[in-house]
């Protein structure tokens, strides 16, 4: 499901492109949450609680009088969210050619003196993209969990295993490089994806990246340091998996 995020700090603006996005969801009969508009960029970074190629940022440039804010917000969330879709909608189009300083990879730089049907084609433009990259973006390669509370989209070779959190209907996804926690089952878990394997009622393993059996221990390594607890009922189906 595609997910919109607009950081702009003045209201006449958020109304403009909050009507053309409502407009385009509606016209394009997408499955698609309503945009969510923040005027403080703190307040879109808390927002930033998954991730995946099906996040879709509007941003300004300048806000509350600092030029560059945008800039530096876009490298944020790219540093959250990867994969997400980056648009800047701004007046300040002398600062397109300093961009790639940011290393942010933005989609398009879109004027907002632009007339109305320009600029409600540049967004549905973003908007095409983005459904795009969401069904082909590390698809190929892909861990990808959704549910009404939650949707994940991590290369699949990155992860190293899923753990129970102690947030209740909460699981922790440990990958090479971050942590990400969100609302999902053990059992939810094991079944999104069959190279997975379930070696504990806590644990979810990718074997690929096992380093390590503790056969006294019953654990499994990870290249990390990390170790997932192994069930004894569950010891020779790991075994198994590993060979595969």
């Amino acid at each position: 499901m595609l997910k919109i995020f607009v950081l702009e700090d003045e209201w006449i603006q958020q109304s403009r492109i909050e009507a053309v996005l409502q407009d385009l969801i509606r016209q394009k009969s997408l499955q698609c949450k309503a945009p969510e508009v923040f005027g403080k960029s703190s307040q879109l970074l808390d927002a930033i609680t998954e991730r995946g190629a099906h996040h879709l940022f509007f941003l300004d440039i300048e806000i509350k009088g600092e030029e560059k804010k945008g800039l530096e917000i876009a490298k944020e969330i790219r540093k959250k969210d990867p994969h997400a879709t980056i648009v800047f909608v701004t007046t300040h189009s002398e600062f397109m050619p300093i961009t790639f300083q940011y290393k942010v990879a933005a989609l398009d730089f879109i004027d907002k003196t632009l007339g109305e049907e320009e600029f409600k084609e540049r967004i549905s433009s973003a908007i095409d993209y983005t459904l795009d990259q969401a069904g082909t973006t590390i698809a190929q390669d892909a861990f990808t969990f959704e549910s009404a509370m939650a949707r994940v989209q991590v290369p699949f070779n990155k992860i190293l295993y899923v753990e129970t959190s102690p947030t209740i209907h909460k699981v922790i996804l440990h990958t090479q490089e971050e942590r990400l926690e969100f609302y999902a089952s053990i059992a939810d878990i094991e079944k999104a994806d069959p190279r997975l394997y379930r070696c504990h009622r806590s644990f979810v393993v990718n074997p690929q990246n096992i380093t390590k059996i503790d056969k006294e221990a019953k654990k499994a390594f990870f290249e990390n340091g990390d170790n997932c607890l192994i069930s004894r009922t569950k010891y020779r189906g790991l075994l198994e998996a590993l060979k595969k």
